[in-house]
């Protein structure tokens, strides 16, 4: 039984007025003992239903374990899974390719001189990390920051739309070509990505440049700017 079959017999379990279960192995005969009048009913432990965003996120990280071995990046070098960071209730979540060095080290996305430029970013429409949600597409370093390979997109993209469907956000900055290739299934280049808007799992999804670009080519900060324009304007939207 997966998590999601659990949560819904859980569910279930408490509309017929079941409000929790007992470790003590006498509970299991409580029926045939039921009348008992000397009979004390053991202690009820609460059974945990994941209905927040918050839990979910920590059930999937769980899932993945701290010494994930599904790809061949744990061979590879790389010293930790980089979740994911932020508020599990954000409007906001940005996407990312990889873990670099400094986030294979610290555990968190986006902590580097890119990171740095991305919580300005953040800034510039009046939000802060602590309001917004950060992840990759994949949570493990490749060698040498090199491109996540399609094996092992396809093996931890499915725990990236995980944390998608937990945090529903209202919108998703995909960062860099590698991130908006991944979510768009599409080849085509950042360039022609940004400045537009899609439809992504409930969410409206916004490619722009990567914040690693822009420390390499500042003129395109401009760009960037319009797009995180963009995003404001659809945060503040009601539908």
């Amino acid at each position: 039984m997966n998590r999601d079959q659990l949560n819904e017999h859980l569910r279930f379990a408490a509309e017929l007025g079941v409000t929790g279960v007992s470790r003590d192995p006498t509970w299991r005969a409580r029926s045939e003992r039921k009348g008992d009048g000397d009979h004390v009913q053991p202690d009820i432990v609460p059974v945990p239903v994941l209905t927040s965003p918050a839990d979910v996120l920590a059930a999937i990280k769980i899932e993945i374990g701290p010494d994930c071995s599904r790809c061949k990046l744990h061979t590879l070098g790389r010293r930790q899974i980089v979740f994911g960071v932020g508020n599990p209730d954000a409007d906001l979540m940005f996407v990312g390719e990889a873990p670099g060095a400094d986030e294979d080290i610290q555990g968190e996305p986006f902590v580097g001189r890119a990171g740095q430029l991305l919580t300005k970013i953040i800034a510039a429409i009046g939000l802060s990390r602590e309001d917004v949600y950060i992840a990759n597409v994949i949570k493990c370093r490749p060698p040498q920051n090199r491109n996540p390979e399609p094996d092992e997109v396809e093996t931890c993209e499915p725990f990236l739309f995980q944390q998608i469907d937990a945090i529903r956000p209202k919108v998703i900055v995909a960062l860099g070509s590698f991130a908006a290739r991944a979510l768009l299934r599409t080849q085509d280049p950042i360039s022609r990505l940004r400045g537009r808007v899609y439809e992504y799992r409930g969410s409206k999804l916004i490619p722009t440049f990567h914040p690693a670009y822009l420390l390499r080519n500042p003129s395109s900060k401009k760009e960037v700017w319009e797009d995180m324009k963009l995003v404001r304007t659809l945060l503040n939207s009601q539908v």
